[in-house]
């Protein structure tokens, strides 16, 4: 999530009073039970593809912050950077770091045996023997849900490191359709965390908050939530602020956060919105969905979802 504002316009806009003092990223970090997985997890959860773009040496200052911020939920992929950014967690976590965190990954490809040589990679690169969370990554298509339900689909890794102890819990993500998501939702009932988009133009366009939020919690699973800033292009397009995109979060009540930073100054103020503001209210958020309903929305601003017919 990119940032162009400063703390001090932290309520800044339409919706909410303007505050004149810059807010503290010290102080507790709320923490939230990740639903039927049991893990207590920070609602803040960095981001794994951002913390890796400039390089180790800034990724493995971000993630040291973050620790000392109170943040224990880290995320990443073995897609993302060609799996550097798995090893830049191994390089952050040593010296007994790892033992403080949670550590969720990801696998996108299909197949039972590709998904379980994903995990395999992943676990030597990030230098652990586990993961705490590991997802099925980005599921857009239907064609992929078969995929993966089908004969020696990637499911079948998932139930399987999970018995071997390889894996704590297991989920999936994805951001295109939220028909999709469902289909997975409703094809089996091991799963134990949902991730996607939840930002305040979903509501306008194939919407997962309307289509699925509630059905995950229904069900009792962890609800991850991401791209709040639709990767930047919500504060690109001048819609809202960066704190009011996490305040709409925080009133969608997920379990927590994935956040992406590129610095570690990015980063003190993602943490100190969580920390020292609170959710907008339901007539807040009537307003702001009001106000953001008249400009850009769909796949023009959120553009990983599914173009418009």
């Amino acid at each position: 999530m990119k940032r162009r504002e400063f703390l001090t316009s932290a309520a800044a806009g339409a919706v909410g009073a303007a505050t004149a003092l810059p807010l503290s990223a010290e102080g507790e970090m709320p923490m939230r039970i990740l639903g039927k997985s049991g893990l207590n997890v920070s609602r803040f959860c960095l981001g794994g593809f951002h913390m890796a773009k400039n390089g180790p040496e800034n990724a493995v200052k971000i993630i040291h912050r973050a620790i000392d911020l109170g943040v224990t939920f880290l995320d990443s992929a073995h897609k993302y950077h060609g799996g550097k950014s798995d090893e830049f967690y191994g390089m952050a976590l040593k010296g007994g770091r790892r033992q403080k965190v949670l550590l969720m990954s990801k696998a996108e490809l299909r197949d039972e045996a590709s998904a379980m040589n994903q995990l395999e990679e992943t676990l030597r690169r990030a230098g652990t023997d586990y993961l705490d969370l590991w997802q099925c990554h980005e599921v857009s298509t239907m064609d992929e849900v078969k995929k993966i339900f089908g004969p020696k689909g990637s499911l079948g890794a998932f139930v399987k490191a999970k018995e071997q102890g390889k894996v704590r819990h297991i989920g999936f993500t994805g951001h295109h359709d939220p028909e999709v998501h469902l289909a997975l939702l409703n094809g089996f009932d091991g799963w134990e965390t949902v991730q996607h988009p939840v930002n305040l133009i979903d509501p306008h366009y194939l919407s997962f908050i309307k289509n699925v939020f509630p059905k995950v919690g229904a069900k009792g699973l962890g609800r991850i939530a991401m791209k709040t800033n639709a990767i930047g292009n919500i504060t690109g397009n001048n819609i809202a602020t960066i704190p009011e995109c996490l305040r709409f979060a925080l009133a969608q009540n997920p379990d927590t956060i994935v956040s992406g930073v590129e610095t570690v100054e990015q980063l003190e103020e993602n943490v100190a919105i969580i920390k020292t503001q609170k959710p907008f209210t339901e007539e807040e958020v009537r307003q702001l969905l009001s106000r953001t309903s008249q400009g850009p929305v769909g796949s023009k601003v959120e553009e990983y979802k599914k173009k418009e017919a």
